[in-house]
């Protein structure tokens, strides 16, 4: 089965680049594959910093939610993909840089959240469209990048932010026009690729010890709520509509 990214690595540098058109939304499988590739990235001598980066219209629209309307029972497969991928950049050894583009959604929050740097294109917009498709997550994630009163305007809303208000806000450390993102990740990935490997793992694992909490936990209790969600019949409706492309009908009772 091919894989939903390209990789190379050069001069100690990894490019991991999202290429699944139209938008980048990964099955439960592809999902898998992306967290394997990055946790062997870690595990590779020949790579010192991994880059992010994505094709098309979007970085990334997040799962695919054409298969989870046809079998919701993958959640669990999916969300598994999520927390396996978002903990293999967290908490990989070799820094990891972020470079979006266009929409950032869903898992696309969740792998921004989880990287060590931000850099955004001017058409750049963070949304969490979950409450909207019958889902939970992503929460965690957003609040390592967000306020906690910005997390849940966007959580409730739905409403997507720009990357001029994201690098306001702190969570994007450059905001430069498109054709700029890769060189301008390169270039501070070069930077990092220079230093003692030793000494960045270990600037890594001491500047995650030192967060406020445990990121992995806090998400595993989510997705708790997204399976709560699924047993929901309003969430079947949100994926059918949103599928569709439909109003949602949804039931008064709670």
């Amino acid at each position: 089965m091919q894989k939903p990214f390209k990789l190379t690595i050069e001069n100690g540098v990894a490019e991991l680049i999202f290429d699944k058109p139209p938008v980048n939304a990964f099955s439960s499988v592809e999902w898998a594959q992306i967290a394997a590739e990055i946790e062997a990235l870690g595990n590779n001598d020949a790579c010192r910093v991994i880059i992010i980066a994505a094709e098309g219209r979007g970085f990334c629209a997040g799962v695919d939610i054409k298969e989870l309307d046809a079998d919701d029972s993958l959640i669990v497969k999916v969300n598994k993909g999520n927390y396996d991928t978002f903990k293999a950049i967290h908490l990989n050894d070799k820094p990891v840089i972020v470079a979006v583009h266009g929409f950032v959604l869903g898992g696309g929050i969740g792998i921004s959240g989880a990287a060590d740097i931000i850099i955004a294109s001017e058409c750049a917009t963070f949304a969490v469209p979950e409450v909207d498709r019958g889902a939970m997550g992503g929460g965690a994630h957003l609040q390592r990048m967000f306020p906690v009163q910005k997390v849940r305007y966007m959580y409730f809303t739905g409403l997507p932010i720009d990357a001029a208000e994201a690098y306001r806000l702190g969570a994007v450390e450059r905001v430069v026009p498109r054709e700029q993102l890769l060189p301008v990740a390169r270039e501070i990935a070069d930077a990092i690729a220079e230093k003692s490997p030793r000494m960045i793992a270990l600037a890594k694992e001491a500047l995650t010890g030192i967060e406020d909490g445990n990121l992995e936990d806090k998400y595993r209790s989510e997705q708790g709520f997204t399976l709560e969600a699924y047993q929901s019949p309003d969430s079947a409706e949100s994926r059918d509509a949103f599928v569709n492309k439909r109003e949602a009908a949804f039931s008064e009772a709670n």
